[in-house]
């Protein structure tokens, strides 16, 4: 599927402010564009309303940029749905120009575009990575539902830079994967335990 491309608009599942939930960055104060659109089909997604990108208004991306400097944010994290499936590089070059660091939440699925300060990659069975990710990664999370996911990590950990922070994350409606997740990383000490703390303090 061709990258969907709008040069001033860009389709919105919502924007809000928060703390970042997880990874590195967690606890960290953050604006967040959820972008519409997805073909990537997990099962087990907490956002499938951001699906179907023609059920969600396409917003001017000078608006969006104004919201985000008025929340005066640490971070603004671009997240889905799939960013990638559009073209980043206006929505990217108005926040930076505006001072503000940027950041990405993605699975990679489609060709990369835009200029960020960092770059979350969370690969998905479901539908392969585009090469052009590895080279862009900041830190690597894998949600873990059973097995099958740790040797995808591994897979994806292999052609990432060897200094990227690696995390493995339980599938939050899957309890036998806290388990799983706790005892690899304890017994594999390149990677780390990723909480979904957003959840935990019961906020967005």
């Amino acid at each position: 599927m061709n990258k969907i491309n709008y040069l001033t608009h860009l389709p919105i599942v919502e924007t809000f402010h928060s703390v970042q939930g997880e990874g590195t960055w967690m606890g960290t104060n953050a604006f967040f564009i959820r972008l519409a659109g997805c073909d990537v089909g997990c099962p087990w997604c907490d956002t499938k309303i951001s699906w179907n990108v023609k059920k969600h208004p396409e917003i001017a991306i000078a608006d969006l940029v104004a919201e985000a400097v008025n929340a005066d944010p640490a971070i603004v994290v671009i997240t889905g749905g799939e960013p990638l499936m559009h073209d980043l590089t206006e929505l990217t070059q108005q926040l930076k120009a505006k001072g503000l660091q940027v950041h990405l939440e993605t699975s990679g699925s489609h060709p990369f575009s835009g200029k960020f300060d960092w770059v979350t990659f969370s690969p998905k069975q479901f539908k392969h990575p585009h090469a052009s990710i590895y080279e862009q990664v900041s830190e690597l999370k894998v949600v873990v539902k059973d097995e099958s996911d740790l040797d995808w990590a591994e897979k994806n950990a292999a052609r990432i830079p060897h200094n990227v922070v690696k995390y493995l994350q339980s599938e939050w409606e899957t309890s036998s994967s806290k388990d799983l997740v706790l005892q690899y990383v304890l017994s594999h000490s390149d990677w780390r335990v990723s909480i979904q703390t957003h959840k935990l303090l019961g906020v967005r």
